[in-house]
């Protein structure tokens, strides 16, 4: 693939989520539970296109993805686009001019074909995105997948993420520490069931199923603070892609013939995809 597309994961993690996906002809915003300062700071940070974003994209309600577009959306008159159960579930986002899309929805933006697809979170409606940059002929020049926030990966989520050159898919926690560590019964069962979040071993089984020549980096995303690490994490994800790490700490893993590099996002520092 041709890459036009870049990738900017500001913030991951149950604190705060905010994504920017640049395209030929702007950038799209996905999600905002970061202040509208540390969105500034962070997009700094790498060189994200903070005043190119066109559009705005919501996965679901939940605060750590919503909190912050309030206070956004003082600076941005562009359009935002979420699900009527997303809109439905915030008070302040039903205040907002939303148009609402359905799961199965395609928009065009910035250059870029986007598809939702459906993904399985304990909310009304949530969604991922698959964007695509598409030529003359129809031909897909470049794509980026992103699913977080699901307890595991829809029938539609497997088709809409397979051979996307970026691929972000959540990774949050690590079974063995989620069951050991502090959080409560009720907890513990809502992250780990079929509306919650998923695991590293559950990426893991997914990614030979999505991975294809055409894809050149995974991105794990929502790492949880508690109940995971990086080196953790990485270290589950390369072993069914055969990589191999490229640091004593195995925060990053590359296949051996240097085209697939998986790495996390995180929750205190901005990355960014070329």
């Amino acid at each position: 693939m041709t890459p036009s597309i870049h990738l900017f994961v500001l913030a991951s993690g149950s604190k705060g989520n905010a994504a920017i996906v640049q395209g030929p002809e702007g950038s799209i915003l996905i999600d905002d539970g970061i202040s509208y300062k540390a969105l500034r700071t962070r997009a700094q940070e790498v060189a994200a296109p903070l005043d190119d974003i066109c559009a705005v994209l919501l996965t679901h309600e939940h605060g750590d993805h919503t909190s912050g577009l309030s206070v956004f959306c003082n600076h941005f008159d562009g359009p935002l686009f979420a699900t009527a159960g997303t809109v439905a579930g915030r008070s302040y986002l039903q205040e907002m001019p939303f148009e609402l899309i359905q799961d199965n929805d395609s928009l065009d933006l910035a250059g870029m074909h986007i598809r939702a697809f459906p993904t399985s979170h304990d909310v009304n409606d949530p969604v991922g995105f698959r964007f695509d940059v598409i030529d003359d002929e129809g031909e897909i020049q470049d794509s980026l997948g992103w699913c977080t926030d699901t307890g595991y990966v829809t029938d539609e989520a497997l088709d809409a993420l397979y051979g996307c050159r970026i691929l972000g898919l959540e990774s949050n926690h690590d079974e063995k520490m989620l069951e050991t560590g502090p959080y409560s019964r009720y907890l513990k069962d809502r992250v780990k069931g079929e509306d919650g979040h998923l695991s590293n071993a559950q990426a893991a089984a997914v990614l030979p199923h999505l991975v294809t020549k055409d894809t050149e980096c995974v991105v794990a995303l929502h790492l949880s603070e508690e109940n995971n690490r990086p080196s953790v994490c990485i270290r589950t994800l390369a072993e069914p892609l055969g990589a191999e790490p490229t640091n004593t700490t195995f925060t990053e893993a590359r296949t051996p013939d240097g085209l697939l590099t998986v790495f996390p996002a995180s929750q205190h520092k901005a990355v960014s995809v070329w």
